[in-house]
């Protein structure tokens, strides 16, 4: 987006004329319930309320009173312009809404209405009574300046059931606006989680080897010593001294890693939570190469999960290579059961398959059958670490071979992965 545009839409004034504008234009969808008189209950309310929650203005009572003002502004125009009416009947008519609004912000200020964002039932409640308020003091007010409006126990009623329907509305919808937020920054913090996670094994094992090159730089350096070739024997120490830094690097950048991969968190994620995400992550997938992939669930146990990102870094890594492995268009089933005290993963797909010859080596590292387009091999190492990460959960892995595609099958103990479960 332009530097520009962005800037302007994240301007204060442009969002609080912009509440005021869509208020106006929404209280036109209206229903007037009181014979004689000119109140209504209109959308407008449930905009306004809706946009201050999506984004709380830094002055709430000024845009509150902008949008009193363009909403009052906006219908004597609209009756001068479209039914011909008078300016100063109109006027008359119209100017109790702006206190509708300048009451109800008055109120959501005074009751500080902003903390209770992430309380869905207290925020009903509290903009309920906001609403009464303020419905009740516009009625109140155009019962004095029109001869023809009264007061009934009938109308009270009226405005107490609508302010309980508009409000719990909006609530209801902002929770789901804001759920389905948290939900996708959840999925996207997951994923990333789960694709540290690999490159942190990754790094891992480049620490052992460094370990082991280190102490062979050593051993040279002790040698060299004793055969009393000293040169030698200093640069292999410089050598060894220098592996050792990279070493303490690697272990610092690993660290990191693992506290971004490893999160304290209180979100709690169950097995189904992690299957779903692989599905929609690897429809994504598929999408962006292309295939026309139908995925199928199959999930018959469900519970609260420790080790989620391990898991996601398995059934996402089988599930792009066997994506991967379909031509044009094919099938992927998942299936998830608990046999005795395992859990059991199936993933079949109708891809090519893999070779009966294959077989034994597939999960060696170094090991693959993909080539880009210019012929160069994938590092074939994501397969050896799903075995290295199943090890790590005490699980195993085998590989079926059916007439078409292939099978994998998963099987981990249940109490190293169940939350609660020792």
């Amino acid at each position: 987006m332009n530097p520009m545009i962005s800037k302007w839409l994240k301007s204060e004034t442009i969002w609080v004329l912009t509440i005021a504008i869509l208020t106006a234009v929404s209280s036109e969808i209206k229903l007037t319930p009181f014979n004689g008189e000119h109140f209504r209950f209109g959308v407008g309310s449930i905009t306004f309320l809706l946009l201050i929650l999506i984004r709380l203005p830094k002055s709430v009572i000024r845009t509150g009173v902008i949008t009193g003002l363009t909403v009052v502004l906006f219908r004597i125009f609209s009756n001068v312009i479209i039914y011909n009416g008078t300016f100063s009947a109109s006027f008359l008519e119209h100017y109790p809404a702006f206190f509708y609004y300048f009451v109800y912000v008055l109120l959501f200020r005074f009751l500080n209405v902003g903390r209770l964002i992430e309380q869905p039932f207290k925020l009903g409640i509290i903009a309920t009574f906001i609403e009464i308020i303020a419905n009740s003091a516009e009625h109140i007010l155009r019962f004095f300046i029109l001869s023809n409006s009264y007061l009934g126990f009938s109308d009270w009623f009226l405005i107490v059931m609508v302010a309980i329907l508009r409000s719990f509305f909006v609530v209801g919808l902002y929770s789901s606006i804001t759920i389905s937020e948290q939900r996708k920054r959840l999925d996207e913090q997951l994923t990333l989680g789960s694709d540290l996670y690999v490159e942190t094994l990754y790094l891992q094992k480049m620490m052992n080897h460094i370990e082991q090159i280190m102490a062979d730089s050593y051993d040279l350096y002790r040698n060299l010593k004793k055969q009393q070739l000293q040169d030698q024997g200093i640069k292999a120490l410089h050598i060894s001294q220098e592996i050792h830094e990279v070493k303490k690097d690697a272990q610092r950048i690993f660290s990191g890693l693992s506290n971004i991969t490893m999160p304290k968190t209180e979100d709690v994620y169950y097995l189904s939570n992690i299957v779903e995400f692989v599905v929609t992550a690897n429809i994504k997938y598929s999408e962006m190469l292309n295939k026309k992939i139908e995925f199928k669930v199959e999930n018959t146990v469900d519970f609260a999960l420790t080790q989620q990102i391990p898991l996601l870094a398995i059934l996402n890594n089988i599930t792009a290579n066997a994506i991967e492995a379909i031509e044009e268009d094919g099938s992927i089933v998942l299936q998830v059961s608990d046999y005795q005290e395992f859990i059991h993963f199936r993933i079949k797909d109708t891809g090519k398959g893999i070779a009966e010859e294959d077989l034994d080596i597939i999960f060696e590292p170094g090991f693959t059958t993909k080539f880009n387009q210019q012929g160069v091999a994938a590092t074939g190492i994501g397969l050896s670490h799903v075995q290295g990460i199943l090890q790590m959960l005490g699980g195993k892995i085998r590989v079926e071979r059916p007439a078409v595609g292939a099978i994998f099958h998963i099987e981990i103990p249940r109490k190293n992965i169940q939350k609660g479960v020792e």
